[in-house]
This record gives C-alpha cells, sequence and structure tokens, in this order.
C-alpha cells in the first residue's frame, strides 16, 4: 500500500469499453496498490451458471452458487488473472457472449447482494483502486477519489472491437449495439443503476490515450491524498 498508517481508496466507474480496467491496472501498478476489478466478479458468476447450466430465474440453484463461489486474482506482470472455482478465466469471461450474461447476472439483485460484502472485504485492510459500474456510489461511497471514465460510444466500441478481435468474430456494427444496449440495461436496473457519484470527477477518454489519462489521475491523486508522498506509494501492498 501506499502508507502503511493510512489506506486510500480509488473507484473508477463508468460504462464499457470507457478503459476502466486498462486504467485502473497501470494506476495500481504506479502506486503499488491491489487493483479490485468488480466487473470480473460478475463475469465470473454470469460464467459459472453458464457451466453449470443454472438458469438465471432458478433462485434456489443460483443461490447456491452464490453461497459457494471462490473469486480471486492473481498478478501476472500487467495482466491480471480472474479466477473462478480454480478455474482461470481470464479470456473466457471476456467474450461477447458473457458481455450479455454478465449484464443480466448484474441486474439480479440476489448476485449484488452476495458479491457487495465480498467486494468491500478485497479492499478491508488496504490501499485500492476498484473499477465497475457502482464502485464509488455504492461499494465505497466513502471512497477518497472518485473517477467517472466516459468515452462517445464510437470510441468505446472501436477499443471493444480490438480487445476481442483475436478472440471472436466480430464487426464494429454488431458491438456498438451491444454496447447500446449494455448501457441502457446498466443505466435502468433498479438495483446499483451506472451513474456518476455526485462527488465524482468526470474524464472524457474519446480523445486521449492511455498514459494521458493515467497522469490525468495520478495528479488528481496526489492533489486529494496531499499527505502522500510519492516515495510511500512505492512501499510494498499489504492485501
Amino acid at each position: 500500500m501506499a502508507n502503511r498508517n493510512r489506506n486510500f481508496i480509488i473507484t473508477i466507474d463508468g460504462p464499457s469499453g470507457a478503459g476502466k480496467s486498462t486504467i485502473s491496472k497501470k494506476i495500481a501498478s504506479r502506486l503499488n496498490i491491489s487493483y479490485i476489478d468488480t466487473g470480473a466478479m460478475y463475469r465470473s458468476v454470469a460464467w459459472a451458471t453458464l457451466k453449470q447450466g443454472i438458469d438465471l430465474s432458478a433462485t434456489a440453484e443460483l443461490e447456491q452458487l452464490l453461497k459457494n463461489i471462490k473469486i480471486r486474482f492473481q498478478a501476472a506482470g500487467e495482466k491480471n488473472l480472474v479466477f473462478c472455482n480454480e478455474h482461470e478465466v481470464t479470456d473466457a469471461i471476456r467474450t461477447p457472449q458473457m458481455d450479455q450474461l454478465a449484464s443480466a447476472v448484474s441486474g439480479i439483485p440476489l448476485v449484488r447482494d452476495a458479491l457487495l460484502p465480498l467486494q468491500r472485504d478485497a479492499a478491508k485492510d488496504c490501499s485500492a483502486i476498484i473499477d465497475g459500474r457502482d464502485a464509488g456510489t455504492v461499494i465505497f461511497p466513502e471512497a477518497g477519489l472518485k473517477i467517472y471514465l466516459d468515452a462517445d460510444i464510437s470510441a468505446r466500441a472501436r477499443r471493444r472491437l480490438k480487445d476481442q478481435a483475436d478472440t471472436v468474430s466480430i464487426n464494429l456494427q454488431s458491438v456498438t449495439k451491444a454496447l447500446t444496449e449494455r448501457d441502457a440495461a446498466d443505466s435502468s436496473r433498479a438495483q446499483a443503476p451506472l451513474r456518476m457519484a455526485d462527488d465524482a470527477i468526470l474524464i472524457d477518454s474519446t480523445k486521449l490515450n492511455i498514459d494521458e489519462v493515467c497522469e490525468k489521475i495520478l495528479a488528481l491523486f496526489f492533489e486529494h491524498f496531499q499527505d502522500i508522498s510519492h516515495e510511500q506509494t512505492t512501499t510494498d501492498k499489504n492485501c
């Protein structure tokens, strides 16, 4: 963590394709803090329901799955490996099929209620950066720095197409359609909808590259946490 006497939380919320995961991983590396990918947790639940053949309307089966599911992250260089029930699912949960299923899963109150304490516990005793859609509004409303990362739909679609082009056969039109539908589902769900926290800072990444976004966030970090020096952010993280 950055300061053994003071832990801090940074949240990055925003729609699909805005660059949350990429930016969060780089910021975590620069500050030597933990990175918690809440979206990967919902995707892992989606993957598990598909693997076990569980219908999302089957409440009893879904409750049992959530009771026993084990999700963990493992750093591997700049890559954040995701394990679900000890299966490495990092790439398996990043397909268009998982995009749609994760959106459906994340709208189920039972799932959100089950994952919320796990998400909070992951950063209970350390400094961390958390990305998602309700990281700053629900999971860590007391976070010291909240970022809302956005970009226009065309930029987000191009990024998502580039990310998935090597694993699935898709085109820009289908990606744009999927993102538009996901935006609508995320922002209209009854529980923890996607929205910008009142005290969040908006960063539009449409015309910015990854390094430019990172520098903006790092500048905001040292502005918000003025008692944390650059030297302190090189100490070992403890979670």
